[in-house]
């Protein structure tokens, strides 16, 4: 991110579209609704990006990017139980950092969009993901198994219901449940 006043603006302007999203979907927010919350002129959004879109994307670009590195690091790691372990932490402790976003990815079009197209197009780290999880050359069984960990934990951590349940003990169930559908030890 950009230092100085314009980084500062974008930054804002990021966490006031997340926060708008959040409330109002992506497609009930305006990029007036975004100027008037920030006070600012709409052609000061502009500045920063041309469309709602690029705002969407830019949203849920950092969570992207780390969920990328996890599963790159976990695809480098030599065992198979390593690479579950690593890939079931990071992504549990994603989610739990980013509880309004993930809830977003779970439930609103507009941000399911920027996800397929930020990370799922490249069909790389997709492909990784899922040899992790289901394993080489998986059955119906394991691709299930792992098609479930990622939503399972995804909209668990997001969803609204569990949104008073503190960090660290949502961490913890998330993991436990991980690690079952996986049968992994428990630590």
């Amino acid at each position: 991110m950009t230092a100085g006043p314009a980084g500062d603006t974008r930054a804002r302007l990021l966490q006031t579209a997340l926060k708008l999203f959040t409330e109002h979907g992506v497609e009930g927010t305006s990029l007036q609704m975004i100027a008037d919350a920030l006070g600012v002129t709409k052609a000061a959004v502009y500045y920063h990006f041309k469309a709602k879109d690029e705002i969407t994307e830019a949203v849920a670009e950092p969570a992207l990017k780390e969920f990328n590195r996890i599963v790159t690091e976990a695809a480098r790691l030599r065992r198979r139980g390593a690479q579950i372990d690593y890939l079931l932490e990071g992504f549990v402790d994603l989610v739990v950092r980013h509880r309004a976003l993930v809830a977003l990815f779970s439930s609103d079009p507009g941000i399911a969009r920027a996800v397929e197209k930020s990370f799922f197009d490249g069909g790389g780290a997709k492909d990784a993901l899922l040899d992790i999880f289901a394993g080489p050359e998986p059955d119906l069984a394991a691709h299930v198994t792992a098609v479930v960990t990622l939503a399972g934990i995804a909209m668990a951590g997001g969803a609204p219901d569990l949104a008073g349940v503190d960090d660290e003990t949502l961490r913890a169930a998330l993991l436990d449940v991980g690690r079952r559908l996986h049968r992994r030890p428990r630590r």
